[in-house]
């Protein structure tokens, strides 16, 4: 399936975006300006600053988001394609496609974004090619899922369907993922969630939780088990007994993100870009609603799992898809 970058919806665009960028090799040009930058890590004002170059793979005005296929940026990540948040609004305006820019990383207060934006080559408005899957749809409420198979942090091979009789709450993450307002954050929210339904036990038994990784190959029952260590720290409880950690199995890939409007472009081994995706699944397998997104707030999504529970079917197959684009 071909997409143009350029042209995908802003959900799209979101991240990981920043959220699944893995290592892509960067097509920086030959500099012909230069950004006054302090040193590459060096703490300044609203947080650390570190120098990227790299090339712009699509622009997402809605979002006031750049997609940069960018080179290694020394003392914070390795070669990626990503979304980054841009903090002048007009440096949209006056980039393109395809242009080779250099720009700051600023980190800081849970978010990174990039400053003084330069264009030392202007590209010909054709976004790099690759080889996108998923993000065909757009899930709607009462939507049948389908009983996808995925490895569990304990390597077991689990089904979706496995989880009938409770709402689940599912997010896609990948356990590399550096920005913290990205994957890290879908996991901090989902701890608390967690740490809320265990003060309600009735709720909590008629719920389940599911972080699902789209890097199956780096992502191993044992990589999960030790990220889920950071986020799941209840010992009274067996580990994995309410909220599992999985990833997707290689052969479900693709049906997988289309089915959650999951947009994932492999560049190369190890090299994936992708959006965000929450979904609550009522405790008779259909599609309750939808986060494309990571604005969403981890009381309003209780609400909404609390809802799935205990709303009639009839209702349950009433309540649309959050489909903001925030």
């Amino acid at each position: 399936m071909s997409v143009n970058r350029s042209k995908l919806p802003a959900t799209l665009l979101l991240v990981l975006s920043i959220a699944f960028a893995l290592s892509v090799a960067a097509c920086g040009g030959g500099a012909s300006q230069q950004t006054q930058t302090p040193a590459s890590g060096t703490a300044a004002g609203q947080g650390k600053r570190y120098h990227l170059a790299g090339t712009i793979v699509s622009i997402d005005k809605e979002q006031r988001h750049l997609i940069v296929n960018a080179g290694d940026i020394p003392g914070f990540m390795a070669a990626m394609t990503m979304p980054y948040p841009v903090a002048d609004p007009e440096t949209l305006n006056r980039v393109g496609v395809g242009d080779q820019i250099t720009a700051d990383v600023v980190v800081g207060d849970g978010e990174a974004k990039l400053e003084n934006v330069v264009v030392v080559k202007k590209g010909t408005g054709t976004p790099p090619a690759s080889s996108p899957s998923g993000a065909s749809r757009q899930p709607g409420a009462n939507d049948q899922v389908p009983d996808f198979a995925l490895l569990d942090q304990d390597g077991k091979r689990v089904h979706l369907d496995q989880f009938r009789g409770k709402a689940v709450l599912l997010t896609f993450i990948y356990t590399r993922c550096p920005l913290p307002d990205y994957c890290p954050l879908m996991s901090h929210n989902f701890a608390q969630i967690e740490k809320n339904l265990n003060q309600t036990p009735n709720l909590y038994k008629k719920t389940h939780l599911l972080s699902i990784s789209f890097d199956p190959k780096y992502d191993t029952p044992a990589v999960l088990r030790k990220y889920a260590d950071s986020f799941i720290a209840d010992p009274k409880k067996p580990p994995f007994e309410h909220w599992e950690f999985a990833s997707i199995l290689p052969a479900e890939q693709t049906d997988v993100a289309r089915f959650f409007n999951l947009f994932l472009s492999n560049d190369g081994p190890g090299q994936i870009t992708h959006s965000m995706s929450t979904a609550i699944i009522t405790p008779d397998g259909h599609l309750y609603r939808t986060y494309p997104d990571n604005s969403w707030k981890p009381g309003d999504v209780l609400n909404d799992l609390t809802a799935a529970v205990t709303a009639p079917a009839e209702e349950q197959s009433a309540v649309p898809s959050s489909q903001h684009h925030s």
